[in-house]
Parts: structure tokens; C-alpha cells; sequence
């Protein structure tokens, strides 16, 4: 009797890496990676900082060779989205194609960028990102009007990291930021206000308490009209409010969602042959004691690992210390923990030689350090974190 094979959806590095660890622990029956774009995985941390700026060509995003796939006996289905899971059959439909069945499932959806109900958002040239087509339709557009008026809705990571990239272009650029401060959700007042200060001594103009009313324009986007009744007149929008996991699919076929897929620590979800992993997944951590999602370079490969080994009957927990990175200019700030519920913080370096790290601490107890420029710190940090108990 043939075996159904191991279906993966999501073809980025979660996926990818799922698949590859499937083949390299001797999974010898099939296996389909499905995604839903045109391209082969890619990395999308690039998208927003070299990939932007046209200092890495459309090649260098490319996570494998083009023999990857045939060497590795994987089918990899490309523009396929999907379109329902049903569990009982273990089938999933393809938009334009019969159900396939499969044995084990994993979800590695990912995350989309999160829309915001405000008019005006259908106007040309107003743009997000999150895709290969995202950053060639914005440089497309940057083409025309070199010069371009750009306004970012949003002073989180991809906003800033954008916005430091946009200047290379000599855009004038101004950041809306909904919040007291820039990157408030993830970082200390005073990292916050060093960001802020870096992007301002580039030319930025930033905004913070500022809600977005309205885009406003004739065809394409012109102006951005704000809740105090501001109006700043622009030639180009990106939105940047954060992202949200893919969970649709998961939903619909009744599998639990947390914030994300929820998962155990072996990445079994709810229903005994779905797994997720990767950004989309809402995993318990013995370490912060609760369901945790991270959208992270580290946990999509990490966890594509573990959940490929799960999926062969190796069973061991997952409770990674999270770590991150953000390039914005000449600073990469480099992030080991989550800052989360911290009472009281430690500065050490030079911040004034934009060398410095804070340490976020909560009774007492090490969460979180930010290194900016200090990779040593980071890496201490790394290994101080993984050092404590859970």
C-alpha cells in the first residue's frame, strides 16, 4: 500500500528547512512543499533593508540552488494556494486542483502584513512589505519619481528598517507612529529614543501619538490626513503596522488558535496529524511559561528542524531563547530574549559611540538584552539566557 505523503505548506525557510531535514533523516516516502508564491524559498529579512536598496540582486535571496529539490526527491508545488484542510479525509484542496491526501501535515504559513481599516487604502501606490513583489513594486514606483515624498505608517522594525533604507534614495520620508515612542512594544524609553534620535539626525521626520484618518487622493495616494487633522502631502505610503500569523486554513478545519497555530512543544497541534511551525506558531515555553509566537529568522529554521523530527518520533521539547536582529544604517541592534514584563534596566558600553547594550531584568532575573553594535554582548547574552533554568 502506498503511503500519502508528508505535506508541507509554506515553501519559506520554516518549510524549507522542515523538508530538508525530512530527506536528511532518512524520510524515504513522498513529500510535497507547497507555497503560494511564484518564487522559490527566499530569505525576507533582505526584503526591507539590502534587497530594497538594490545592494543584493534577486538571486542572492534565494535560500537553494536550483538542483535542490530534484536532489532531494521533494515535489514543490509553487503558485498553489490552498484553499481548505479536511481532516477527517487528511486532505487539503488546492485552489485549482483535485485534494491531495497526506499522512502528516505541517503548517509553516507564516505571517501577512496586517491591514488596518482606514479609507483609502486601494489608492495606488500605497504599498506593504512582505513579498518579492512588494519590493519591486515599491522600487518600480521610486523609479519614477526618484525623489519621491514617502510616508511609513508604523515605527516598528520593518518601518524604521525601511525608512533607513528609502533615505539611501534620497526620499523624503516621514514615519506616523501611533504609540508614545518608536518601537514602544519591544524595546526600553531610552532604546526607543535612541532610534528615534538616529533616524531624525538622517532626515527623517517622525511622528509619534499620531492616528492615521484617512489616505486621501485622485487614483493614486497624495496625502495622508491624521486624527488631529494633519495633513501630510506624499507621493507614496507604505504600511507598516506589524503582521499577523496564517491561520485560516488551520481555523477552518477547527484546529485551536492562540494567538497563532497552537502547538504543544513538539509541534502537534490540536488535531493528532497537523503540525505547525515558524511564525504562524503558538508554542508553550517551559521558560516563559506560556504560548509564545515568534517571528524570527532563529525559530522558523529552528523549528522547521523540530518539527520535522517530531514528525519521525523524535520527541524532544522546544524552548529556544529567542533572538532577533534589526539593521538600520551604520547600527545593527541584536536582541537575545524577550524585553516583556521587565521592572528594571542596566546600560552598559557607550551610547553616545553607538556601542552600547541595555539588559532588561525582572526580579531580578535576566529577560532580555539589546546590543547595538556589541555582537560580543550578544552572543554572552545568548549563552547567559540559555543557561537558566526554566
Amino acid at each position: 500500500m502506498t503511503t500519502d505523503p508528508i505535506i508541507i505548506i509554506g515553501a519559506g525557510q520554516c518549510g524549507l528547512k522542515a523538508a530538508e531535514t525530512l530527506r536528511q533523516k532518512g524520510y524515504e516516502d513522498g513529500l510535497m512543499l507547497i507555497g503560494d508564491e511564484p518564487h522559490a524559498p527566499y530569505q525576507r529579512p533582505p526584503l526591507s533593508k539590502a534587497f530594497l536598496k538594490g545592494e543584493l540582486p534577486l538571486k542572492g535571496l534565494m535560500l537553494k540552488g536550483s538542483d535542490f529539490f530534484e536532489k532531494f526527491d521533494i515535489d514543490a508545488r509553487l503558485s498553489c494556494p490552498i484553499q481548505s484542510i479536511d481532516p477527517a479525509a487528511r486532505t487539503i484542496s488546492p485552489a485549482d486542483a483535485e485534494p491531495i491526501a497526506y499522512s502528516r501535515l505541517l503548517l509553516a504559513t507564516g505571517t501577512r502584513s496586517r491591514r488596518i481599516p482606514v479609507p483609502g487604502l486601494e489608492l495606488d501606490n500605497v504599498f506593504y512589505m512582505r513579498t518579492i513583489a512588494d519590493v519591486e513594486a515599491i522600487t518600480a514606483a521610486l523609479a519614477l519619481v526618484p525623489t519621491s515624498r514617502v510616508t511609513i505608517i508604523g515605527g516598528g522594525y520593518i518601518g524604521l528598517e525601511v525608512a533607513s533604507a528609502l533615505r539611501s534614495f534620497s526620499s523624503e520620508v516621514t514615519v506616523v507612529e501611533g504609540m508614545e515612542r518608536v518601537l514602544q512594544r519591544v524595546v526600553s524609553p531610552q532604546m526607543s529614543a535612541y532610534f528615534h534620535n538616529l533616524h531624525t539626525g538622517h532626515g527623517v521626520n517622525i511622528l509619534v501619538n499620531a492616528r492615521l484618518e484617512a489616505l486621501e487622493g485622485d487614483g493614486s495616494v497624495e496625502r495622508v490626513r491624521l486624527g488631529d487633522g494633519q495633513v501630510i502631502e506624499t507621493d507614496m505610503v507604505l504600511m507598516a503596522v506589524g503582521a499577523e500569523p496564517v491561520c485560516d486554513l488551520a481555523a477552518d478545519a477547527g484546529v485551536k488558535i492562540n494567538n497563532g497555530i497552537e502547538t504543544d512543544t513538539d509541534c502537534l497541534t490540536s488535531d493528532p496529524h497537523i503540525y505547525a511551525a515558524g511564525d504562524c506558531a503558538s508554542f508553550y515555553s517551559a521558560r516563559y511559561d506560556r504560548h509564545i509566537r515568534l517571528e524570527s529568522v532563529q525559530n522558523a529554521i529552528d523549528q522547521g528542524k523540530h518539527a520535522a523530527n517530531a514528525m519521525l518520533g523524535t520527541k524532544e521539547p522546544y524552548d529556544p531563547v529567542p533572538w532577533f536582529w534589526s539593521d538600520q544604517y551604520e547600527i545593527k541592534l541584536q536582541i537575545a530574549g524577550l524585553s516583556q514584563g521587565y521592572d528594571r534596566t542596566e546600560t552598559e558600553g557607550d551610547e553616545a559611540q553607538n556601542s552600547f547594550a541595555v539588559r532588561y531584568y525582572k526580579d531580578d532575573r535576566l529577560i532580555c538584552v539589546d546590543a547595538v553594535n556589541m555582537p560580543r554582548a550578544h552572543m554572552m547574552a545568548r549563552r547567559e539566557l540559555a543557561g537558566q533554568a526554566g
